[in-house]
């Protein structure tokens, strides 16, 4: 069998992380496929490994714009499947509007199917955009012979939305870079920290509406209030709106940035140097598809405060203690909880150390293909 993946509109972040981790770990043949045909921009597929069984594709419209890349999806990804033999398609981005079939879609975006958070974009360019991704993800999802979903969480918000589905779906988690992995470290009493040393407390995301840093600089600012020797590291490229709101708290909390450090976007290789620093990581997010980030914090043996909202309690289990991320008090309450006991800090890292190595990209992949396989076949793959 020859399964084909568009990846046409995979062109950064998680995303291509996600392909590329995944085909890494992957073995088709174990799943009955003899080649992998994989469709994409000149710049994403130079980041995947080549393997034998695999068939990187591009084509100049690939290396253009959405139009162009929505167009040569819609009115050319079919036929090129179909010339290439191809038994099963995956549809990486969620979105397919072609006349192949069997396609498997998934679904890797969450906001677009929630719309109290797509309201704190209010009616922006950005909440039209993913009220159109939502459409074409419906059709997508609602025509699928399967689709893909990262978490139970998002899996019952998306079809709560659209009203369900009568493709075969699978719950296929991330799997976490081995480079994270770091055992837990042991944990000192609050006591032993000091304005010259302080507790470090690390935030690492993209600054969104629906992140809530400014709401973690608040629960900060009271901590300071109380005595306590904590700063804040806030890690992540921003969308500018939000970055407008975080700056302007943390001007008014902490004119003087005695305590809270907003150093933007670094490399994604970066992070494991980010976590090792740490003493403790908060996690705010109110709509998350799965939640990467807290599974790079668990692999990294810190304890963890988090937002008890969207996918991050099925993510975390116990292993973590949980707030209201819209409540600064709360949040508050969580770290401080937290930071007043180290037997409990080095309880909960111990559990988020153990349980992050049940995510890996092995797993992940083998689900995939085990999906697409169960998929072909249904539709009489020889």
């Amino acid at each position: 069998m020859i399964v084909g993946i568009d990846a046409v509109n995979t062109r950064g972040g998680g995303g291509v992380t996600h392909l590329v981790e995944l085909l890494r770990a992957a073995n088709p043949a174990a799943h009955g496929f003899s080649k992998v045909i994989l469709w994409s921009s000149q710049a994403t597929l130079a980041q995947v490994d080549d393997r034998p069984w695999l068939t990187k594709m591009t084509m100049p419209a690939l290396n253009k714009g959405l139009p162009f890349r929505a167009a040569w999806q819609r009115f050319v990804l079919s036929g090129a499947a179909r010339s290439a033999g191809c038994d099963v398609l995956l549809i990486f981005g969620g979105s397919y509007a072609g006349s192949f079939a069997p396609v498997v879609a998934q679904n890797s975006n969450l906001l677009p199917f929630d719309m109290r958070e797509l309201l704190r974009f209010g009616w922006s360019a950005r909440t039209l955009k993913f009220l159109a991704l939502r459409a074409t993800q419906t059709r997508a999802f609602q025509r699928s012979a399967g689709v893909i979903f990262l978490s139970e969480a998002a899996k019952d918000a998306v079809l709560r939305t659209i009203g369900g589905t009568k493709a075969a779906t699978a719950i296929v988690p991330h799997g976490v870079d081995k480079r994270f992995a770091m055992p837990p470290r042991s944990q000192k009493p609050i006591s032993a920290y000091s304005e010259a040393t302080p507790f470090r407390l690390l935030y690492v995301s993209q600054v969104d509406m629906y992140k809530h840093q400014w709401r973690v600089v608040e629960a900060v600012a009271q901590l300071r209030a109380e005595g306590l020797p904590v700063t804040l590291e806030l890690v992540g490229a921003a969308y500018p709106p939000a970055l407008e709101i975080l700056r302007a708290t943390m001007h008014r909390v902490d004119p003087a940035g005695a305590f809270v450090k907003y150093v933007g976007g670094v490399m994604h290789t970066d992070l494991p140097a980010r976590y090792a620093g740490a003493d403790m990581c908060v996690f705010a997010s109110t709509c998350e598809t799965f939640g990467q980030i807290v599974t790079e914090a668990m692999s990294a043996g810190t304890p963890i405060a988090c937002s008890n909202r969207s996918a991050m309690p099925e993510v975390l289990g116990d292993a973590g203690v949980y707030f209201d991320p819209e409540e600064p008090a709360d949040i508050a309450r969580a770290l401080r909880e937290m930071i007043a006991s180290p037997e409990l800090r080095a309880r909960k890292a111990q559990m988020a150390f153990e349980r992050a190595q049940t995510f890996t990209w092995a797993r992940s992949a083998a689900q995939t293909f085990a999906l697409l396989a169960r998929i072909a076949g249904a539709h009489g793959a020889r």
